[in-house]
């Protein structure tokens, strides 16, 4: 599947390969995708430059801001600059280098080209200030029986100057759909900082994804250690209850009251998720991380549209949440281990 959720025109451009996703928006594509192909149903073959600032005060007043550039998509300059229309991505300094959307596709194309990868989902946020890419690796993890997980590196780029290139393991849940995002701060980071060495870096990076099997292998090791362990009331109140912990006072009753329906919506959900009653799964540690990580992709509030969810789930509190949960999980394995 590839998402485009710019919707600056007022529509939203969505594509997917194989099932639809789990907030049900796009149109099917009967073949994996390629490089081309997804930029092109991503509505992503734009290109950003940066361009000076100026200070205008009053009439024949005009300075130029030294080290500050503006970031715009060049798709959408024209000679009647519009701030409606080309707003700006974000401010930086001249030691900013761009990662455009076509190099980023390229960071993939060694592995996809080797059939050991397909582009799965390719998107922007909000007028493009965040870009990602979904491959989906060929093989997967068998927690128990039936229950399968996929295999996903997901490479996010901002150009609004706010964050690095990163590279996360992110496993999707057959059978749920829930994604098991893995903590940064938890695991290895590939992280590439957009200076002018930017394109050797991400070379360098991309040699070292020979740690991408490890990576999986240690998390499919952490998700069996999960569902080996027994969880009893008690055991849920404390996994629950450090996951989402209380507030400290003084803060809005609201957000006390947020806590204690998350825990509740998580108890049902331990119980009676999707997944949750499958044979070897049902009162399990494993049950109780992803009636977590559940609760953040598909049973939160009603209020959150599908585009507002998805930016939650992979980059805001819902993906700290279920960071915090993966961590919290894998940490509460060990100790009742036994």
């Amino acid at each position: 599947m590839a998402h485009n959720l710019c919707t600056q025109d007022g529509k939203v451009h969505m594509m997917y390969v194989e099932q639809a996703p789990w907030h049900g928006l796009g149109t099917r594509l009967d073949k994996p995708a390629t490089a081309a192909e997804a930029i092109g149903a991503a509505h992503l073959d734009w290109r950003v430059s940066k361009k000076p600032l100026y200070l205008i005060d009053g009439p024949n007043r005009e300075f130029l801001v030294p080290d500050r550039f503006a970031v715009v998509r060049e798709d959408r300059m024209d000679e009647c600059f519009d701030p409606a229309r080309q707003p700006v991505l974000g401010v930086v300094s001249d030691a900013y280098t761009p990662l455009q959307n076509a190099e980023a596709f390229e960071f993939f194309d060694a592995i996809v080209g080797q059939d050991a990868a397909i582009y799965h989902t390719a998107g922007a946020l909000g007028n493009g200030e965040r870009v990602w890419i979904l491959a989906k690796l060929p093989s997967n993890m068998r927690v128990v029986g039936d229950d399968i997980v996929d295999k996903y590196l997901l490479l996010v780029n901002s150009h609004d100057g706010s964050t690095s290139v990163q590279i996360r393991f992110t496993p999707i849940r057959v059978v749920c759909q829930n994604t098991l995002m893995l903590a940064l701060q938890a695991g290895p980071r590939l992280r590439v900082p957009h200076t002018r060495d930017l394109l050797r870096r991400l070379q360098d990076a991309q040699r070292s994804l020979g740690l991408i099997h490890a990576t999986f292998d240690q998390m499919e090791r952490t998700f069996k250690a999960m569902q080996r362990v027994q969880v009893s009331t008690k055991r849920l109140h404390d996994y629950l209850s450090t996951v989402f912990p209380e507030p400290a006072a003084p803060a809005d009753q609201r957000v006390f009251e947020r806590v204690r329906r998350d825990r509740e919506l998580c108890r049902h959900l331990f119980a009676e998720g999707a997944g949750s009653r499958m044979p070897g799964v049902r009162g399990t540690l494993w049950a109780a991380y992803n009636g977590v990580t559940e609760l953040v992709d598909h049973a939160g509030s009603p209020r959150l549209t599908d585009q507002r969810r998805l930016q939650s789930a992979w980059f805001g509190q819902g993906y700290l949440t279920k960071a915090r949960a993966y961590q919290v999980a894998n940490e509460k394995a060990r100790l009742w281990a036994n």
